[in-house]
C-alpha cells in the first residue's frame, strides 16, 4: 500500500528533519486512495449493515457524524502539523515527534503504534470473513459438520502477511492502490444500484427512521464497533516520505478522503435502511450488502481488497513507527530500542519491530471476535486523536513563533474533537476510558523523566498561558474602573538588598499573596548598570526563583540594578500590576538589630505615601514569625483609619496552610473611656465582616501614654509570632519615623502598617 517505504527510512531518523527527501516524487492522489481505501474497509461491508438494524437510520447517522466530529478535527490538526516543517519519511508519528518533541510525540507515537498493530489482526480477520461463500460451498461440497472456523484462515494469513514483509519488505508499488479503489468502485457501484432482496415482504414505507431491533445494543456498543471505519483518514500519511510536496499533498489528500468517506457512508446507511428490515440488518453471520448487491460478488471481492489493502498499510506502518521510536530511544529499555531500530538492507526494513508487530497481530488474529477487537481499537485510536487535538487547541494558543504551518485548522475545531474523543471514551466504557488516559499520562511522564531536555507539554503550556494572561490583563485593564466593586486585594511590591539571604520579607509576601493577591519581589543591586552586573543580578534571581519553588511561592522574582535604594524604588514604583490590577502596596523591611537600615526605609516610605500607596514595613528578627500560632493587632484612636487593612492582612495569614493554627487577637487602645474607638464597636466590624476573630479574643486596653502603651503591648505579646500596628500620616511625614519603627522593642517580628486606601470591611 505504501510504494517503498522502507527505502525512505535510511535518514529519517536521527537528521532532526534537516533533510527534505522527495522520495519517487508522488503527488496528491496516492495520499488519498491510500486513505479511502483504509476508511471503506472491513466495518462498511461487514457491521454497518449491523449498526442500521440495531439503532435504526436515525442513530446510524448520528454514528456517522458523531465519528466525524472526531476524525475531521484531527485530520486537520495533522494535516496542520504536517505542514508545520520539511517532511520526512516516517508517517504521522515522525511529523508529531519532529514538530512537538519526543515526549509528546513519543506519548501519542506508542498509542499509535499499538492501534496499527491491532489493526492488522483487525483486517485479516475482515479478510477472512469475505471468504465466507467459499466456505460455506466447501461445508456443502465435502459435507462438512457444522460451519468452519475462519481463523484457519486468517492466522495463516496473517502468517504468510507478515513472511511477505520479512522477506520482500514494503517496495509493492503505489499502482496496487489503483487496483483495489477500482474494485472497491464496482463493489459500491453493484451495491447501490441493487434492489432489495426480498421486495413483495419488505416496504421501507412502513418503516420509522429511528426503528431498530428490539433489545438491541447500546448506542455505545455500536459506537465502538464502527467507529474503526472512519480511522483510516491518516494512513496516507505513511506516504510522507515519498511525496513531491507534502505540504500540500498531506492536507489536501487527507481531508479529501474523510469528506468523500463521510459522504458514502452517508448514502450506504440510507441505503441499507431503504432495502431490508431491521431483522436482517442486524444479522452479522451474513453480508446484507452481497445481497442488496445485484452482483454479490462483487462486495465479497470488495470486501477482500479493502482488508487486504487495509491489513497490508498497517503492517508496512506499525513495524516502521515502531523502528521510529526507538530510533528516538522512546523505549524504556536501552536494549530494547537498540534491537527495534535495527534496520535490515539498504532500505533498512524494521525485522524486529516486524517480529513484535506480528505477534501482536497474531494474538489479536486468533481470539477472532471481530467486535471485541473492534471495541479495543476504538479505545486506542480515540486516546490518540485526542492527544492530537488537545496539542494542537494548545498550539493554536501558545503563539510559538516557531510553529509556522502553512495549512491552517481552527482552534475551536481541535477544541470540539478534544471534547469528543473524551465524551465518545465514556459513552463507549468510562473505566476503559480513565485507564487510557492514565496510561498516556504514565507514558508522558515517563517519558518526560528520562529526557527531560526534550520540550514538553510544559512548553506548549507556558506558551498558551502567556497568550492567556495577555488577554485577560489587556481586558482587564479596559475594565480597570470596576475592579473596586470586586473589593480590595493586595498587589504588592517588596524591594529589598538581601534578598535570599533574609527569608521574613519574602516569607510574608508569600503569605500575604497566596490566594489573595499577587506579589512582586524585587532584589535591589546598587551600583551602574552593566552587562556583568547584569549576569550577577541573573544569577540572584535564579536562586531566588529556586526559592519560590522550593517554599511552593505564588509570587514573582526580578532584581534591579541602580545608583541609589531612593531612584531603585521610583521605578518600582511605577511597576505594573498583574491582570490589569495596579500594584496598590509597598512592602519594605529592616532588622531589628540593625537600625543603620531605618533610614532607606523612611526615604522609601515618604516617598510611596507620596505616591499614594499603601506601605508595609517589616522589622524582622532572628525569631522568624515563631511557630505561626498568634497574630496580635493593635489598635489606638490615632491610627483609626489603619484598622480595615490590619484586620484583613491579619485575616489573609491565617489563610494561608503554614498559618492555619494561628489565632488573631485585637487590643483595642484608648486614652479616654469616650473615645470613638471601643472593643464592643470593633467586635461589630468583626462579626459584620465575618473575620475570623473570636469575640473573647477582642481586648480593650486603656493608655495614659505612649510608654504605658508600649508596657502593654511589651506585656501582652512579648510571645506573639507577628505583631501588628499602625503607622499614622503625622508619623511618617514629621520625621520621627525612625524613633516609631524603634518602638515595642519587647516583641519580636514588628508589621507596621500605613493605609491609603479607604478599605472597607462589609
Amino acid at each position: 500500500m505504501f510504494s517503498n517505504f522502507g527505502q525512505q527510512n535510511r535518514s529519517r531518523f536521527g537528521d532532526n528533519n534537516t533533510v527534505h527527501q522527495h522520495g519517487h516524487g508522488f503527488g496528491t492522489a496516492p495520499v488519498f486512495l491510500a486513505s479511502i481505501s483504509t476508511i471503506l474497509g472491513a466495518i462498511l461491508f461487514l457491521r454497518f449493515g449491523y449498526a442500521v438494524g440495531h439503532v435504526g437510520l436515525l442513530k446510524s447517522i448520528a454514528i456517522i457524524l458523531l465519528g466525524h466530529l472526531v476524525t475531521i478535527p484531527t485530520v486537520l490538526a495533522v494535516s496542520e502539523v504536517a505542514t508545520n516543517r520539511r517532511v520526512a519519511g516516517g508517517g504521522a508519528y515522525y511529523i508529531v515527534s519532529r514538530s512537538f518533541g519526543t515526549s509528546i510525540g513519543g506519548t501519542i507515537g506508542i498509542a499509535l503504534y499499538i492501534s496499527q498493530a491491532i489493526s492488522i489482526a483487525f483486517y485479516m480477520v475482515a479478510f477472512a470473513q469475505a471468504f465466507g461463500p467459499v466456505f460455506e460451498w466447501i461445508v456443502v461440497k465435502y459435507g462438512i459438520k457444522g460451519p468452519i472456523d475462519l481463523r484457519w484462515l486468517s492466522v495463516p494469513g496473517t502468517i504468510i502477511l507478515i513472511l511477505i514483509m520479512l522477506t520482500k519488505g514494503a517496495d509493492m508499488g503505489v499502482s496496487l492502490l489503483w487496483l483495489i479503489c477500482g474494485l472497491l468502485a464496482v463493489s459500491l457501484t453493484t451495491f447501490f444500484m441493487g434492489k432489495p432482496p426480498d421486495p413483495e415482504n419488505f416496504d421501507p414505507n412502513s418503516l420509522s427512521i429511528t426503528q431498530g431491533i428490539a433489545n438491541g445494543d447500546s448506542f455505545g456498543k455500536v459506537f465502538a464497533i464502527c467507529f474503526p471505519a472512519f480511522t483510516g483518514m491518516i494512513a496516507g500519511l505513511g506516504l510522507s516520505g515519498d511525496l513531491k510536496n507534502p505540504q500540500r499533498s498531506i492536507p489536501l489528500g487527507t481531508i479529501g478522503a474523510t469528506l468523500a468517506g463521510l459522504v458514502i457512508y452517508l448514502l450506504v446507511a440510507v441505503k441499507l435502511f431503504q432495502s431490508a428490515p431491521p431483522e436482517q440488518l442486524a444479522n452479522v453471520e451474513e453480508i446484507v450488502m452481497a445481497k442488496i448487491s445485484i452482483w454479490p460478488p462483487a462486495i465479497y471481492i470488495g470486501l477482500a481488497a479493502a482488508s487486504f489493502s487495509s491489513a497490508l498499510g498497517s503492517i508496512m506502518v506499525a513495524p516502521r513507527t515502531l523502528q521510529a521510536l526507538a530510533k528516538d530511544n522512546v523505549l524504556p529499555i536501552p536494549a530494547l530500542n537498540r534491537l527495534m531500530q535495527t534496520g535490515v538492507g539498504k532500505s533498512q526494513e524494521p525485522i524486529p519491530a516486524t517480529f513484535v508487530s506480528g505477534i501482536i497481530a497474531v494474538v489479536f488474529v486468533a481470539i477472532g471476535e471481530l467486535n471485541f477487537i473492534a471495541q479495543i481499537l476504538t479505545m486506542f485510536f480515540l486516546v490518540t486523536y485526542g492527544a492530537l487535538c488537545v496539542v494542537s487547541f494548545l498550539e493554536h494558543f501558545a503563539g510559538n513563533p516557531s510553529y509556522r504551518p502553512t495549512f491552517h485548522s481552527r482552534w475551536y475545531v481541535s477544541l470540539l474533537g478534544t471534547v469528543m474523543c473524551g465524551l465518545m471514551m465514556i459513552q463507549i466504557h468510562l473505566f476503559f476510558a480513565i485507564v487510557s488516559i492514565v496510561l498516556m499520562f504514565a507514558v508522558y511522564i515517563g517519558l518526560r523523566r528520562s529526557s527531560p531536555e526534550q520540550r514538553g507539554m510544559s512548553g506548549i503550556f507556558q506558551g498558551a498561558m502567556f497568550q492567556l494572561t495577555r488577554w485577560l490583563q489587556t481586558t482587564l485593564q479596559k475594565n480597570r474602573n470596576n475592579l473596586s466593586e470586586s473589593g480590595w486585594r493586595p498587589s504588592i511590591v517588596a524591594i529589598t538588598q538581601f534578598g535570599e539571604r533574609r527569608l521574613g520579607h519574602f516569607d510574608l509576601l508569600r503569605w500575604l499573596c497566596h490566594r489573595h493577591g499577587f506579589g512582586h519581589f524585587i532584589q535591589f543591586f546598587p551600583g551602574d548598570y552593566s552587562f556583568p552586573e547584569e549576569l550577577s543580578a541573573r544569577m540572584h534571581v535564579y536562586a531566588l526563583i529556586q526559592q519560590t519553588e522550593a517554599s511552593k511561592a505564588g509570587i514573582f522574582v526580578d532584581s534591579l540594578i541602580c545608583p541609589s535604594f531612593q531612584l531603585a524604588l521610583a521605578q518600582v514604583l511605577q511597576l505594573p500590576g498583574i491582570s490589569g490590577l495596579p500594584n496598590n502596596t509597598i512592602l519594605l523591611e529592616f532588622d531589628k538589630n540593625h537600625p543603620e537600615e531605618i533610614s532607606e526605609v523612611k526615604q522609601g516610605t515618604l516617598l510611596a505615601v507620596e505616591s499614594l500607596f499603601n506601605v508595609l514595613i517589616l522589622r524582622s528578627t532572628k525569631y522568624r514569625f515563631g511557630y505561626r500560632s498568634s497574630i496580635h493587632v493593635w489598635v489606638n484612636d490615632a491610627n483609626i483609619s489603619n484598622v480595615p487593612m490590619m484586620l484583613l492582612l491579619a485575616y489573609i495569614l491565617v489563610g494561608h496552610p503554614e498559618w492555619k493554627r494561628a489565632k488573631i487577637r485585637l487590643f483595642a487602645c484608648s486614652d479616654s473611656w469616650e473615645t470613638e474607638l471601643d472593643a464592643d464597636k470593633l467586635a461589630t466590624v468583626i462579626k459584620e465582616g465575618r473575620l475570623p476573630i473570636s469575640m473573647q479574643n477582642v481586648t480593650s486596653v486603656s493608655y495614659d501614654n505612649y510608654e504605658t502603651l508600649e508596657q502593654e503591648v511589651t506585656q501582652r505579646s512579648a510571645q506573639a509570632d507577628l505583631v501588628i500596628v499602625g503607622l499614622t500620616t503625622d508619623d511618617i511625614v514629621s520625621g520621627n519615623l525612625d524613633q516609631e519603627l524603634q518602638r515595642y522593642q519587647g516583641v519580636n517580628d514588628v508589621l507596621f502598617v500605613h493605609s491609603i486606601e479607604q478599605i472597607s470591611i462589609d
